[in-house]
């Protein structure tokens, strides 16, 4: 397998620190064999990002703000297992987009995320099943949120 740190350095990329959880929950949690689900991370890396997609951002802006929610999913997943060379593969992501009432390209957004995570981890182990909702509105007024499960080797 290739170095995922050096994949992320080739790809211009570097990983945030891991966002502060914003309430009473876990950000990651070791369950089953090898799985490790990761809490719902949003976009902001270095400025906040405020309103909704279709009003405020287009599609292309959303989904660059995909690929920031799975750059910090990816933080919160290397403070839980040390090293992202781990991951044997993502299993499944949960991608929330704040929309406005006649938006319909979630998916669009959603593949921010999905393809940073193909373009790490390769075809096979990187592209993770998935579902892309719109929703109403998000913590924070945030436009992007997402959730993931990743399957990772014994510890």
């Amino acid at each position: 397998m290739n170095d995922i740190y050096a994949k992320l350095k080739e790809l211009g990329l570097k990983l945030p620190e891991a966002p502060a959880k914003g309430g009473v929950y876990s950000p990651s949690k070791k369950f089953g064999e090898n799985l490790v689900y990761i809490s719902g991370c949003g976009p902001v890396i270095d400025k906040p990002v405020v309103g909704k997609v279709g009003k405020e951002f287009d599609k292309d802006e959303a989904k660059e703000f995909a690929k920031n929610c799975m750059l910090n999913v990816l933080a919160v997943l290397e403070a839980q297992i040390g090293d992202l060379n781990k991951v044997k593969q993502a299993v499944k992501i949960l991608v929330f987009i704040a929309s406005a009432d006649e938006f319909y390209d979630q998916p669009y957004v959603a593949n921010g995320g999905s393809q940073l995570l193909v373009d790490i981890f390769g075809d096979e182990a990187g592209a993770p099943s998935r579902s892309a909702i719109g929703v109403n509105v998000l913590p924070g007024n945030i436009p992007v949120e997402i959730e993931a499960i990743f399957e990772v080797e014994e510890a």
